[in-house]
């Protein structure tokens, strides 16, 4: 078979998660555990962890599903008007129909009104805006598009370490030149320019770097990049001539109040058309993230610029190829870059759910922050956006040996003990990269807050036990 897909890895669903399911088959076979259930912290799944719907958004996706309902009293005028709106842009008034392969053209529209507003007045073309399914297939689409050569040629793609594991099976898939940087965990994940130069420099005795990945807010890392970072990192895309790939799908995540998301197209446009007209840049958002978690939708969008029209016929080719991204998902991503505005009978209903769900994940931020500090031989950053913990746990010298000894890797011997010993389902670090000698698991903050207590405390005695055993 092709080599290059045994070469992908993908932590986020790998073998911690085959475990996790074999635990649960036990648990409702009877097999006694020392717990009840397994709690599967290892993936930002919002729904599946209890967090409700947006109204608005489900109304307008039921009446666009089952156009009937519009004659219904039981919905809201804006919601009609919104699936009015989108059907009437469906071949035969229906999600049921393909769309073109860039996706429905007055969706597109709404995404481009949607970026023109988020930033100030910058504008952006609908030709600009492919539909995706979900943030994923737009970024393996255009890392296809820019991978090429062969040896010392082939393309390299610059990834954050600590990185979201979609990129290096991409890259395996592909068989490009992972190169990686590093992100400055004393300093709170900072990415900076410096560590750039170097990852650069040293890529280039072997491959050919084209392509730098951020992820803003970060994952696994939530950071939030400073207006500064974002202007320095722009400066160096310009100068060394490399695509640019703004993962900003957690672009609604922010909690820290000393933080504000700016979007890498703002930031471009704002440094002057030296920059503006020359870096070329795609930016990728989804329905998954954000206060919607609708992740089964499968919605998502990525805003190309500055790239040369014979490669844009090229990639509309290869998005031709898969036909359309779903209908249904388009029309989700349609809802969250048009909602209830003032005025609109849905606008106080849509804008509370809203607040509750952000709130909700800024107090459970801080209380993930707070309590794993509390824990000797844990230390967490602040979660400044996102909506995972990455923190660096204290593995002693035993445990290493003792994971050797089971041909694992220090953290997933820690993430199977977790499993095993309190049905806790995180992700050990090194599927994610970390620095060598540093130790990590990522877990969502999403559980409602007093489940996410008890995940906490839980995690808090098993460390402590964990120090005891292998000290």
């Amino acid at each position: 078979m092709n080599p290059q897909v045994k070469a992908v890895e993908y932590a986020v669903r790998g073998p911690i998660v085959l475990k996790a399911g074999e635990i649960e088959l036990e648990l409702q076979r009877g097999i006694k555990k020392p717990f009840t259930e397994v709690i599967r912290a290892n993936i930002g799944d919002a729904q599946a962890m209890g967090q409700q719907p947006i109204t608005f958004l489900r109304q307008v996706m039921a009446l666009c599903t089952y156009p009937n309902l519009l004659d219904s009293p039981s919905f809201p005028e804006d919601a009609k008007k919104r699936a009015r709106h989108i059907l009437q842009a469906c071949g035969g008034n229906s999600l049921g129909s393909y769309s073109a392969s860039q996706g429905v053209n007055c969706i597109r529209e709404d995404v481009a009104a949607y970026i023109t507003r988020r930033d100030g007045g910058v504008p952006a073309d609908p030709d600009n805006i492919y539909l995706t399914t979900g943030a994923s297939d737009g970024i393996s689409t255009i890392l296809k598009i820019l991978v090429s050569g062969g040896g010392k040629s082939r393309t390299g793609v610059m990834i954050p370490i600590p990185q979201y594991p979609l990129y290096s099976a991409v890259i395996s898939e592909l068989d490009a030149i992972q190169v990686n940087y590093y992100l400055d965990e004393e300093n709170c994940w900072a990415l900076n320019v410096n560590e750039l130069r170097r990852a650069l420099r040293e890529a280039k005795d072997h491959s050919d770097p084209k392509v730098l990945c951020i992820i803003n807010p970060g994952n696994p890392t939530g950071q939030v990049q400073s207006r500064k970072c974002i202007e320095d990192v722009i400066h160096f895309a310009w100068e060394e001539k490399l695509f640019l790939l703004a993962d900003e799908v957690y672009q609604d995540n922010v909690y820290s109040p000393d933080c504000r998301f700016h979007s890498f197209k703002k930031v471009l446009y704002e440094m002057g058309p030296e920059y503006s007209s020359n870096v070329e840049l795609a930016s990728f958002h989804s329905t998954s993230k954000g206060y919607m978690g609708e992740c089964g939708y499968r919605g998502g969008y990525m805003e190309v610029i500055n790239l040369h029209p014979e490669i844009k016929g090229q990639l509309v080719k290869l998005l031709s190829v898969r036909l359309c991204p779903p209908v249904s998902g388009q029309a989700a991503m349609d809802i969250v870059v048009n909602p209830p505005v003032p005025g609109e009978e849905s606008f106080e209903q849509f804008s509370r759910e809203k607040e509750s769900v952000l709130g909700n994940l800024a107090k459970k931020a801080k209380l993930t922050e707070d309590m794993f500090n509390q824990v000797p031989g844990i230390q967490c950053n602040p979660l400044q956006g996102a909506m995972y913990a990455f923190p660096r746990i204290f593995i002693p010298a035993k445990a290493v040996e003792a994971a050797q000894a089971h041909k694992m890797a220090p953290d997933m011997f820690y993430c199977m003990k977790l499993l095993e010993e309190t049905g806790i389902c995180v992700v050990p670090g090194s599927g994610f990269g970390q620095r060598e000698g540093t130790y990590h698991f990522r877990m969502t903050i999403l559980p409602p807050v007093e489940k996410l207590k008890t995940v906490l405390q839980k995690v808090k005695d098993f460390h402590i036990k964990f120090l005891e055993k292998y000290a």
